[in-house]
């Protein structure tokens, strides 16, 4: 008999997050179990209820309360979870930090490092030894998470480092930005380039530990982008939505990873978007005026 499998998305009240929890439970079996986590207890709840009285869901879902800034929090769930069912099959890192045009990026640097940065961090060393075999462990980035997005004095900190030196990384940008000495050192003023830039290489430190261990049983960790995305978090970036896809249309290229029967080793640590691998060197540093909270 077939072990159920056990699922786990974060920043999921709303949005693609959401959108996840919706497509897994209506792909996944009636034995198999989606958690829906999210910050505030009465919207997991909500949320969890809403999509278990969906015509289309068969799976089971349930809410669990997860601020994914604190990193004992995601430990903890992490053992829970080890105790309960022995491991999981799916983690879905798709937690962000919303920032809008008119709000400063340096004030907001904390909150948006904690949540797109620290957490990958936190959820790669927690879940990642929790994996059974053939699982997936995928971090929603985007396109801007290619190293050829930031300035090249910047590469050695990312190019073929540890998870900790990632880590180090990171919080040597966010020094940087609370001393002001952010941009003189390179680091572009707008904080998705160098978190998305920083969440891929976290990927590609874990997935080169893992490799051959994990081709070889079928297990998947890898970042995603999920294309331009219609939702809270992105609309007031953008004046032009006409190629905006919904959350439930982004989510479908991500699941059909997540669902896959096989894993394609050109696919492994490499940040997919609609099933391709990119270029990790790809991309060009932006142009500051730019709006930069692009998918």
């Amino acid at each position: 008999m077939n072990i159920p499998r056990i699922a786990l998305v974060t920043g999921a009240n709303q949005g693609l997050g959401r959108a996840l929890v919706e497509g897994l439970a209506a792909r996944m079996d009636s034995r198999d179990l989606v958690l829906l986590t999210g910050r505030s207890q009465r919207r997991v709840t909500d949320a969890a209820h809403e999509v278990g009285r969906l015509s289309g869901t068969r799976a089971r879902v349930e809410g669990r309360v997860l601020d994914v800034t604190d990193t004992d929090a995601i430990a903890r769930l992490a053992e829970d979870l080890r105790a309960r069912y022995g491991g999981v099959d799916v983690v879905l890192s798709n937690a962000v930090a919303r920032v809008l045009p008119e709000e400063s990026q340096a004030e907001r640097a904390d909150e948006f490092i904690d949540v797109s940065n620290t957490a990958t961090h936190a959820i790669l060393r927690s879940f990642g030894p929790l994996l059974r075999r053939g699982g997936r462990l995928l971090v929603v980035a985007s396109s801007l998470g290619t190293l050829g997005h930031l300035d090249p004095r910047l590469h050695h900190l990312f190019d073929g480092a540890s998870l900790d030196q990632v880590e180090y990384a990171v919080e040597s940008w966010r020094g940087a930005v609370h001393n002001r000495t952010a941009q003189e050192g390179g680091w572009p003023i707008w904080l998705n380039v160098p978190s998305k830039v920083a969440q891929v290489a976290a990927v590609r430190a874990v997935a080169a530990e893992r490799r051959a261990n994990d081709l070889a049983d079928g297990t998947l960790i890898a970042a995603v982008c999920p294309g331009m995305v219609d939702t809270a978090t992105s609309r007031p970036w953008f004046s032009d939505y006409s190629q905006a896809q919904s959350p439930a249309q982004a989510a479908e290229a991500v699941l059909d990873l997540v669902l896959a029967d096989h894993v394609d080793p050109a696919l492994y640590g490499e940040l997919v978007r609609f099933g391709k691998a990119l270029d990790w060197y790809d991309g060009t540093p932006p142009v500051e005026q730019d709006r930069m909270l692009t998918p």
